[in-house]
């Protein structure tokens, strides 16, 4: 397969680069919010209380978002989310003016910056499944494995450099300043977007009741074993494995590197995804996708138990790149599960589930690493989320041989007889 058959279509490139800048702004954000807090309370538990307020939101209203989006049309729809993104970081951006802060109780700041990240939770419920929905809209579907890998990749070199610059802004210019950055790049996205066309809607179900609608999204998924056994993993994989949250703990308290060490343990996850990621666009994993996916998240436990025993900077920075890189292989595995086997009326609703079996377990994940910090102590909590990890790939090893032995190269052969025959 050609390893650049989706950047020969214009609109695809134009969406890459919109996903780079919402995804720097919103990694960087977070990163910045994350040393804010922390700086401030000095308490691990305050940075789970970040993920908390992201999450229950972006759970809460996620099947609703699904049903959303399967009825409107994508390329608006992602338009309202970036805005409401952009007004979010506004308001960080003025609550972190030193004048404010000056005036302001620690505590009444805090409850400003969770209620944001609140608001934040209720976007990204609708941003993931509307940015899912889109890709399939704008390539056809043969070359969508290669489209996900891209897509994916994109999504990892701006997590790469969004931390990566977020822990050198907050040296050089500020935590403020740096909010203003982010509002900026969401700007540059908002932009850009516009130069993509309307899409059609092709739910023939328009007006279908919600209840009715949201039934059979989530019925769809749980009868596929091969989605249902991608999300499963991959949750208790993230859930547990959370160690990221805990890194201004790591970077202030054990390994005592400062913002700009803080800023490469936070972007080395990234840069080990990135770069797999690329690799994979020559090298496509649809072939014994089961196998590769729990080998890889068996991996990544491993490596999330290194870096919590590690007392050495680059140690840490090696574990972390690697847990990064078996991440990608996942995330992509994942990706085109997803893209293969959901149909083009279910996106919407099949990606909000995804949501919230994947991405809200980033935040559940960011909770459980800061209670179990606050109760075992900082290195325990992240050698048993590893530990959890290596359990549950063994697990559904075991219990599910289908899943195992789950193989794609069956699906991609028959998009590209779909194709040809169009």
């Amino acid at each position: 397969m050609d390893p650049y058959a989706a950047l020969r279509y214009k609109e695809f490139r134009i969406f890459l680069g919109v996903r780079f800048a919402m995804v720097f702004a919103w990694s960087m954000q977070f990163i910045v919010i994350e040393w804010q807090v922390y700086s401030m309370t000095k308490d691990p538990l305050s940075l789970g209380i970040i993920g908390l307020m992201e999450v229950i939101p972006a759970v809460s209203t996620a099947l609703f978002a699904g049903h959303v989006v399967d009825q409107k049309e994508k390329r608006n729809l992602l338009v309202k989310c970036i805005l409401g993104f952009s007004f979010i970081s506004l308001g960080l951006f003025l609550l972190s003016l030193p004048a404010i802060e000056e005036r302001t109780a620690t505590t009444k700041l805090l409850y400003g910056i969770y209620f944001l990240v609140f608001l934040g939770g209720i976007v990204r419920a609708f941003i993931g499944p509307t940015i899912f929905s889109l890709i399939a809209l704008i390539v056809p579907k043969k070359i969508y494995p290669n489209a996900a890998t891209w897509s994916s990749t994109t999504w990892q070199l701006a997590t790469v450099l969004g931390p990566a610059l977020a822990g050198f802004s907050i040296s050089w210019i500020g935590v403020h300043w740096s909010m203003c950055l982010i509002l900026g790049f969401s700007l540059v996205a908002l932009l850009n977007l516009f130069r993509i066309a309307r899409k059609p809607i092709l739910n023939p179900k328009i007006g279908e009741p919600v209840l009715q609608s949201l039934k059979e999204g989530i019925r769809f998924v749980f009868n596929s074993k091969a989605i249902f056994g991608a999300l499963t993993l991959d949750m208790v994989a993230v859930l547990f494995g959370g160690a990221v949250a805990l890194l201004p703990v790591f970077a202030q308290d054990i390994l005592k590197v400062g913002s700009e060490g803080f800023g490469m343990l936070r972007a080395a996850p990234a840069v080990g995804a990135a770069l797999m990621m690329m690799a994979s666009t020559r090298f496509p994993l649809h072939k014994f996708a089961g196998r590769k996916l729990l080998w890889a998240v068996f991996g990544f436990g491993i490596s999330i138990i290194v870096f919590g025993l590690s007392t050495s900077f680059w140690i840490s920075v090696v574990a972390l790149f690697a847990s990064g890189a078996l991440d990608g292989i996942s995330m992509v595995i994942r990706q085109t599960i997803l893209q293969l086997k959901t149909p083009d009326h279910m996106r919407g609703r099949v990606a909000s589930v995804n949501s919230m079996f994947v991405g809200s377990s980033n935040e559940l994940g960011a909770f459980e690493s800061g209670l179990t910090a606050k109760w075992m102590g900082t290195v325990t909590a992240v050698v048993f989320g590893g530990t959890m990890t290596l359990l549950t790939v063994g697990l559904t090893a075991i219990i599910s041989p289908s899943f195992r032995n789950l193989d794609l190269r069956k699906d991609v052969e028959a998009h590209e007889a779909e194709e040809a025959i169009k």
